[in-house]
Formats: structure tokens, sequence, C-alpha cells
């Protein structure tokens, strides 16, 4: 049986959750949280396989928790339930290593084939990123042509986007490699260009569509 924790403070929502897993014996909920600190101490106490953890709460948000819970319990899986309309929140999220992303509104098997993936120590940040985030980025026009494949990069240019990921800045990237900095904002000028985005937050989603990180 898969030990689940739901944290969100709209009861309704809790609720549908529960309902939904409730539905199967595969699934325990070992407790429910309305805000983060909560949620925290519930994760903290309970130790759940999986944690399904609201983006915004009161007290601490889902990524203030989950940045707590990757010091704390490790072990512990967390899918964040969001609605999509921050990239940096979603940056910062994977940058946290949280497994996946979820919408509220999604079907049965959806949500339990999302909690067995993460249960089994898998991740669902891919396909939620290409299909609810990098759908939006992308829409927006560009002053240049992207390229649809992955091998355009050098593989300087690939550790350089790595780094980007992790959140080093160009003059911590330059420290780290042994390089200029003036070099550094060159690669990254080429990398937005090769991946037709105009910023790095669209650049770190779209290496994440394209499996480069």
């Amino acid at each position: 049986m898969i030990r689940v924790l739901l944290a969100d403070d709209q009861n309704l929502v809790r609720q549908g959750i529960r309902a939904l897993l409730s539905l199967s014996t595969e699934f325990e909920i070992v407790g429910e949280a309305s805000d983060g600190e909560e949620a925290l101490a519930l994760i903290e106490k309970t130790r759940p396989e999986v944690a399904l953890i609201d983006v915004r709460m009161p007290r601490l948000t889902g990524i203030e928790v989950l940045r707590s819970v990757r010091q704390r319990c490790p072990e512990v899986g967390v899918i964040l339930l969001t609605t999509f309309d921050e990239d940096a929140v979603v940056l910062e999220a994977v940058r946290l290593g949280v497994q996946g992303f979820l919408l509220k509104d999604i079907s049965l098997g959806q949500l339990e084939d999302a909690v067995r993936t993460v249960a089994a120590g898998g991740s669902l940040i891919r396909p939620a990123v290409t299909e609810h985030v990098l759908s939006g980025v992308d829409r927006r026009p560009t002053s240049f042509e992207s390229s649809e494949s992955p091998d355009a990069l050098t593989p300087r240019e690939r550790e350089v986007l790595r780094l980007i990921a992790a959140g080093y800045s160009n003059r911590e990237i330059a420290e780290v490699s042994g390089t200029a900095e003036g070099t550094v904002k060159n690669q990254t000028s080429s990398i937005l260009s090769k991946l037709g985005v105009r910023d790095r937050t669209r650049a770190v989603l779209k290496a994440l569509e394209l499996g480069l990180t």
C-alpha cells in the first residue's frame, strides 16, 4: 500500500483527491494539511511515500515545504499541485528536486499513475513541463529560428545550460569553468538563439523538453 499525504488549503480539493484515491485499496491517506507548516510537520511525523502539495498555501508555500522536505525527509516523493502560471515556480521546484507536477483537474487514472510513478522513484517532470509550460512559452514569437535538435548545442553549451538550470549566474559559471564572464555571456546568447527562446528561464524549460538537463 502506498502511503500518501495531502496538503491544500482548499477543503474541496483535498476531499476530492482523497475520494479519488480511496476508490482503490492501493493507497492509504496518512494525513491532510491545510497550510504549509502543518504539511511539513505531518510529513516529518508520518513519512509518507508521496506528498501531494499545493504550490500556493498559507504560512509556507509549496516551494518552501519542498525545500524543507528535501533537507529533512529526502526519501519522501513530492508532487506539486499547480496551474503552471509561473515559470519561475516550476524552475525552482525542479532545482529543488521535485518529482512531478499535477493539475487539480486531473482524472483518476492520471492521479493514480502519478502517485505510483513517484512512489516507485520515477519522475513526472518532463511530460508535465512539456505539455503545460512549454506550450504557453513557445507560442510567444521570437526574432530567430529555433533548433528542434538538441545536437545543435555544443558539449560546452550543454554544460553551461546545466549550470544555468542549477541557478548559477554568468559570473559563477565563469569561475567554475575557469573562463571569462564575457565568454559565458556569448555562450548563453548562443544557447538562447539555438533553442529559440528569449531568456534563461525559457532556455531551461526548453532543455527539459529536449531532455538536455
